[in-house]
């Protein structure tokens, strides 16, 4: 158990709690997408040095903002949010929605971001009360969500421009709008996918529709080229360990009268053990092999993507015990966070940390779902992370966590 130390830092939130509102609501209703992050990463950076801090980097991963307290000596703990929007048009009815016609704060990322300035002012009070004997790396991430033309998330850039350098653990968390607000959710080990995107096209010879023997028709192709790949998870890959292929595009064809010489499709493949990641790039090679001997061919671009996220065990129940003195431990749930992935397994792989949940459901009971163009969130959430990620980070740099 954590030894004794009096809480607070709940109560420490009530002064800004309309701060954090403020902010999100502001990012929400000014969303960026990856990698142009320009105006949120300059709020940020602003907001960070209004705070009285001193070490404020710009630019890092291109967009994003670092920005370091501490005592120079000790252990350094990391804190990581995600900054950037999706390309979507907005239709959840709050009044601060986005004001970007097809761009949509609809993952969390904007309360993400305020939580972590809120964690900042918390920990700014911390430093100038009480002695530290470590350091805290404030990680404000742009490009989550997608990747460049060079396949570089927003986590493998600021890890290339150094934010990583001497950090020794990371914390991170992420609003769930489907989960009980008031409540925190936890999983040990693997708690996140990796994720490879796949690119194929199966290529025939085009013809008249009404005479299909004069060409290979590569929608027939596709038939048994579609039911070998969702074969693979259930008759490929071995029944205890996790995977999912799913086929998110198929397109062909011009015109009812005429057989296309290609169709394209496009899809995602999630597992959590890297054996059954290499497997699956294999037997998605295979099911497209099929169209060979019927007369076709195929072209087969695999991009990867995230990394399987490993919550290491020990960095979670520090954030476990935390959240249960701050907001009860009945609140405090273990919870299979399924085959969604995220960047930060990247930085979580250098220094071991947890990504762990914070319930943001709206009381109304409405299913708002992330991705979709009606998210919306508790905001009561934004307290309760800021509280328990500063109160972490807080007993690391003071010597409270379990040695």
């Amino acid at each position: 158990m954590l030894k004794t130390q009096p809480i607070n830092t709940l109560d420490r939130t009530h002064a800004i709690a309309d701060d954090i509102v403020r902010w999100r609501r502001d990012f929400h209703a000014h969303p960026e997408l990856s990698f142009q992050e320009f105006r949120t990463a300059a709020i940020v950076a602003d907001a960070l040095r209004a705070m009285g801090y001193d070490d404020v980097q710009e630019g890092i991963g291109r967009t994003g903002v670092v920005a370091n307290i501490g005592s120079g000596d000790g252990p350094t703990i990391g804190i990581r949010a995600d900054m950037d929007a999706l390309p979507i048009t907005e239709n959840s009815g709050v009044p601060f929605a986005s004001t970007h016609p097809g761009i949509m704060h609809a993952c969390g990322h904007d309360a993400h971001t305020a939580i972590l300035l809120g964690v900042a002012h918390l920990l700014r009070e911390s430093y100038t009360a009480e002695p530290w004997h470590g350091n805290v790396r404030l990680l404000f991430q742009p490009s989550e969500e997608s990747f460049d033309e060079d396949d570089i998330s927003g986590a493998m850039a600021m890890i290339a421009d150094g934010a990583l350098d001497g950090v020794d653990h990371t914390l991170s968390l992420h609003v769930a709008s489907q989960l009980a607000s008031g409540k925190t959710y936890f999983q040990d080990g693997y708690a996140r996918a990796a994720s490879d995107t796949f690119e194929a096209w199966i290529r025939g010879t085009g013809s008249h529709a009404a005479t299909p023997h004069a060409g290979i028709d590569p929608i027939y192709l596709l038939a048994p080229v579609l039911t070998a790949i969702y074969a693979i998870p259930s008759r490929r890959i071995h029944a205890q360990r996790p995977a999912v292929v799913s086929v998110g595009q198929v397109h062909g064809g011009t015109a009812s009268n005429v057989i296309p010489d290609a169709v394209y499709l496009e899809g995602t493949m999630r597992s959590y053990d890297a054996d059954v990641r290499v497997q699956l790039r294999t037997e998605l090679e295979n099911a497209l092999r099929i169209v060979e001997p019927l007369g076709g061919s195929y072209d087969l671009r695999i991009r990867p993507a995230f990394g399987a996220l490993y919550n290491d065990p020990i960095v979670n129940q520090w954030v476990r015990e935390v959240s249960a003195e701050l907001i009860g431990a009945e609140n405090v749930v273990e919870w299979e966070f399924g085959m969604g992935s995220e960047d930060f397994a990247f930085m979580a792989a250098i220094a071991p940390g947890v990504q762990f949940l914070v319930g943001a459901a709206l009381p109304d009971g409405i299913n708002r779902p992330h991705h979709t163009d009606i998210f919306a969130i508790d905001e009561a959430a934004l307290r309760i992370g800021a509280a328990i990620l500063a109160e972490t980070a807080r007993r690391y740099v003071i010597g409270l966590l379990p040695d």
